[in-house]
């Protein structure tokens, strides 16, 4: 199944040789075409190209008299066909580097091929595969707490030591991918095989990997094969000058709530295209592992817009479905893990399609987990009503509802919450309040307590019953008080509704750790809890546990206590009622001690709980366990048990 794509790595990247260099170029449509850049002074008369049976142009240039290549490292470069749409000049498709010059509005293409005394080295072995996820969601750009680009740099020196320090275990970047609007978040790619300029250079991104690698952390990429963006000057679409290239023609090859355009995964090419894409970030970069973005938009002609699924099968296995797509994901996850068994592939599935997680060689589809979606649209339609009118069972089977042995990266908020015109969880729990009453030596607010005690319980439940992976995007974890804004200027849609922007600014387009940091403020506490709760993980391994039991779902007393491995949760969502002496079934006998507790005061709780004591269990059963022991539940808390012996 590998053979027919070897090949690709080595025959569009713009080879070198010894004598010279090689580009061929996939352009069906186009009547000619012609190597054009810094290297001949842009003579499209210079360097024709050759057109195979295939639709493959191709040009040979010998290296210069002196030995030295023919298109000097760094020039640009482009491909100037005669086609339907007229004479287009073109950024090869499979283009290493791409970056825009200042005032330009378009990229420019660049010729990749540093002498080997500038090629970063890899100096540290990949990790393996973790048993357990802990992800970190992260953007280069935004990761500055000032507002400004950030770079991968400084990426490296300063961010990735804080995932580790917070206890994460794998971090999770987005908008590798070239794409020439930045406000996209990096999920309209121009240049797929280019990795964004705007944050440095391919080697300062291998650098960041490998110190990521140094620090322990396996390192995935979030990739864009769902779409691709609507630019025609420095993208994809119309690249020969045809509707019909890489994407579906008509109606079907735009994806109407996207405003981009949507890949024919019946074309050989197009796979070998994609399934290359896939490789290179793996081998040329040593990425760990892909998060696929969009994959419920691939798998269905409707995208899953404006569709409910209920789970009945003709939903996933009807004429609705893009039978090429789901091929193409079973090609590229077997692709995957066939050259590279480490290797992690999350796949963002909002419809729960059947065997999305199960391996290709047992009929599915091939993910190793899937992305768990309805978890935080879950938590975000709570928080719009009270929570004195929670539901402890809906809670629970929100959490356990998915398939039957596929795995699930789970999360309470991504990047998708903290962009304008949503909310993050703290924004719904606390709104205002967080802008005036965040600092210890101040007031607080019922808002504030009330949030601050939540905002812990969430997590800690999500991650406790939501599956084996866990997700945070990066500030969540303290209630970042500032939503994501991209600088933008004004703006009218096409249906003519005008937006005013921002004036470019990139005052929200930030992340402020030093708000975390900061002792002095309630976050801090937030953030605290956060990494206590990924160390606590990290030591007991209890999302991959295969023991896991909900003992209490108890609707009056808001009250739920659930075993995962050996450890024992406890969770009081009342907003008032503190119970003494609650008993909570479990399985295991013995002496059993907190291990983590959400009201201590270093996460800003009020510090109800004794620590110090050790909870004895009786053989009395309780809650269909067949043991138990008694504890002291205050309201709005989580605390985990251990057993001491």
């Amino acid at each position: 199944m590998y053979l027919p794509f070897l090949c690709t790595l080595s025959t569009f990247l713009f080879p070198c040789s010894a004598e010279g260099i090689t580009y061929r170029e996939w352009a069906p449509g186009a009547d000619s075409a012609a190597l054009v850049g810094d290297f001949n002074n842009w003579d499209p008369n210079a360097d024709h190209m050759s057109k195979n049976d295939l639709g493959v142009w191709e040009i040979f240039l010998p290296n210069n008299a002196d030995g030295s290549p023919p298109i000097p490292h760094g020039s640009r470069v482009k491909v100037r066909m005669d086609t339907p749409s007229g004479i287009k000049d073109s950024i090869p498709a499979w283009i290493k580097y791409s970056v825009q010059t200042p005032g330009d509005i378009p990229y420019n293409g660049i010729y990749y091929d540093p002498p080997e005394e500038e090629k970063y080295v890899f100096k540290h072995p990949q990790p393996k595969r973790p048993k357990s996820l802990r992800i970190y969601e992260t953007h280069v750009g935004m990761s500055s707490p000032e507002p400004k680009i950030n770079t991968y740099a400084n990426f490296r020196d300063e961010v990735l030591p804080r995932i580790k320090r917070l206890g994460y275990n794998a971090v999770q970047i987005m908008a590798i991918q070239e794409h020439s609007y930045y406000g996209s978040f990096g999920y309209h790619v121009t240049n797929f095989f280019a990795p964004s300029s705007r944050f440095g250079s391919p080697e300062d991104l291998k650098s960041l990997i490998d110190r990521a690698h140094e620090l322990g952390l396996v390192v995935l990429m979030d990739v864009v094969h769902s779409h691709a963006s609507n630019n025609t000057l420095d993208g994809l679409n119309g690249f020969d000058g045809t509707d019909t290239h890489y994407f579906h023609g008509g109606s079907r090859g735009h994806h109407w709530m996207w405003d981009s355009r949507v890949f024919n995964y019946g074309n050989k090419e197009v796979i070998r295209f994609l399934l290359s894409n896939a490789r290179w970030w793996l081998e040329e970069y040593k990425f760990d592992g892909f998060r696929f973005d969009g994959a419920t938009s691939m798998m269905y002609t409707h995208h899953g817009l404006q569709v409910t699924f209920t789970g009945s099968y003709h939903e996933y296995f009807g004429f609705a479905t893009d039978v090429d797509a789901v091929v193409y994901l079973m090609l590229m996850n077997d692709l995957i893990h066939g050259f590279y068994p480490e290797a992690v592939t999350i796949g963002e599935d909002v419809s729960g399609m059947p065997t999305f997680a199960l391996p290709v060689q047992v009929g599915g589809v091939g993910f190793d987990y899937r992305l768990h979606m309805a978890v935080a649209d879950k938590w975000i339609e709570l928080l719009k009503g009270n929570d004195e009118a929670w539901e402890m069972g809906n809670i629970v089977h929100t959490l356990t509802n998915r398939r039957w042995l596929e795995k699930c990266v789970t999360y309470a908020e991504s990047h998708d919450q903290a962009l304008v015109g949503d909310k993050t969880i703290a924004f719904w729990l606390m709104d205002k309040d967080m802008y005036d009453f965040m600092a210890l030596n101040g007031p607080s607010t019922p808002n504030i307590d009330r949030g601050i005690a939540l905002h812990k319980m969430i997590r800690l439940i999500t991650m406790g019953l939501g599956g084996e992976g866990y997700l945070n995007f990066m500030g969540n974890e303290f209630g970042h008080p500032e939503w994501i804004d991209f600088p933008r200027g004004p703006q009218v849609l096409p249906s003519g509704k005008f937006i005013p922007g921002n004036n470019n600014s990139y005052d929200k387009c930030r992340r402020r750790f030093d708000l975390g940091d900061a002792e002095f403020l309630r976050y801090h506490g937030m953030q605290q809890f956060d990494q206590a709760m990924q160390h606590l993980e990290e030591k007991y391994g209890f999302m991959t546990s295969d023991h896991q039991y909900v003992s209490r779902k108890h609707e009056e007393d808001k009250v739920i206590v659930f075993e995962k491995g050996d450890l024992v949760f406890v969770f009081n969502f009342h907003w008032s009622s503190s119970y003494f002496d609650y008993r909570v079934g479990c399985l295991k006998p013995g002496k059993y001690k907190v291990v983590l507790d959400s009201d201590a005061g270093l996460f800003g709780g009020f510090g109800r709980i004794h620590h110090t004591a050790e909870h004895f269990t009786s053989d009395c059963q309780h809650d269909n366990r067949p043991h138990s022991f008694s504890v002291y539940t205050p309201s709005r808390t989580c605390v985990v048990y251990a057993p001491m012996n």
